[in-house]
């Protein structure tokens, strides 16, 4: 069980950190057997801040860690993260990337039936839906 509560699945001998996020490779899968994507890639890593050393300190660099690098059909490159809920660090990293990355989307989506399209919506989207059904 890791830090949120999600239990870790194995597909395909790849372990994922939820449920969520095994489906969504499956998901990935279907979409590149369908033609709908050129490929994709699992863990992409990205470096928001460099390891340094200060008064004799090393400062371990600061690396954001994704689910996926979705490779669209019109060379877009997407990174993709399954989230259960946004934390607060993930807030952080997600706007160090946004401004260090600027030529790549980063796009977290979230299983939901209700409001999803094919069970996948996009996180910022999902809480609009919400938050216009508690009104």
């Amino acid at each position: 069980m890791s830090k949120y509560n999600a239990n870790k699945i194995v597909i395909d001998g790849y372990t994922f950190d939820s449920k969520a996020e095994g489906l969504y490779y499956q998901y990935l899968l279907e979409q590149k057997a369908k033609g709908n994507i050129i490929n994709f890639e699992l863990q992409p890593q990205y470096i928001l801040q460099p390891k340094y050393t200060k008064f004799d300190v090393n400062i371990r660099a600061i690396t954001y860690i994704a689910d996926f690098l979705v490779y669209h059909l019109n060379d877009i490159l997407e990174v993709v993260d399954v989230k259960g809920f946004e934390v607060p660090t993930a807030i952080i990293k997600k706007k160090m990337f946004n401004y260090i990355y600027p030529n790549l989307k980063l796009t977290w989506v979230a299983r939901n039936l209700k409001y999803g399209i094919n069970g996948w919506i996009e996180c910022e989207q999902l809480k609009k839906l919400r938050k216009a059904a508690k009104k």
